[in-house]
C-alpha cells in the first residue's frame, strides 16, 4: 500500500478510484489500489460488488475491500482521519467489558475528538462538546453524535458524488 502514496501515483489513484464515482462508467480498473497480495475477500470481489459502491456509501464502508479503497482515496485528500475516527467508533460499540470500555472511549477522545487530537475529526463544537460531556460516564452511544456527523461529512464531502 505503501507504493500507492507516492507523489507520481496520486493522479493514476484519483484514475483508479473513479470507479467509486458515478461519474465514471468503468470499474475494470479498481483492483489497481488494493494489496499487491490479493486476499480471499478480494478474489471473491465481483466487479458488480464494486460498482455497488458507487451506489451507495454504506454498501462501500460494509465491505472490507470499499473500506481499503475509500481509505486509500481519503489519504490522497490528506483526510484519511476521519475514517479511521468512524471504524474506531464501531469497533468501539463492540466493546463488552467495562474497564476496556472507559480505557477505548479515553483514547478514542484523545486521539480524535479532543482539540488539537493528534487526528482531530472536523466537528462543530456542539458535538465536540456534548462528546466531552458523554467522556464523564462513557457508554457504547456516547460517540454517536461525533460519529454521524463525520459520516455525513465523508458522505457528501470526500465520497464522489452523483451525477446531477
Amino acid at each position: 500500500m505503501a507504493a500507492l502514496l507516492m507523489p507520481r501515483r496520486n493522479k493514476g489513484m484519483r484514475t483508479r478510484l473513479g470507479c467509486l464515482s458515478h461519474k465514471s462508467d468503468s470499474c475494470s480498473d479498481f483492483t489497481a489500489i488494493l494489496p499487491d497480495k490479493p486476499n480471499r475477500a478480494l478474489k471473491r470481489l465481483s466487479t458488480e460488488e464494486a460498482t455497488r459502491w458507487a451506489d451507495s456509501f454504506d454498501v462501500l464502508l460494509s465491505h472490507k475491500c470499499g473500506v481499503a479503497a475509500f481509505r486509500a482515496f481519503l489519504k490522497t485528500e490528506f483526510s484519511e482521519e476521519n475514517l479511521e475516527f468512524w471504524l474506531a467508533c464501531e469497533e468501539y460499540k463492540k466493546t463488552r467489558s467495562t474497564a476496556k470500555l472507559v480505557s477505548k472511549a479515553h483514547r478514542i477522545f484523545e486521539e480524535f475528538v479532543d482539540v488539537q487530537a493528534p487526528r482531530e475529526v472536523n466537528i462543530d463544537f456542539q458535538t465536540r462538546e456534548a462528546t466531552r460531556k458523554n467522556m464523564e460516564e462513557p457508554s457504547l452511544t456516547c460517540f454517536d453524535q461525533a460519529q454521524g456527523k463525520v459520516h455525513s461529512l465523508m458522505e457528501k464531502d470526500s465520497y464522489p458524488r452523483r451525477k446531477v
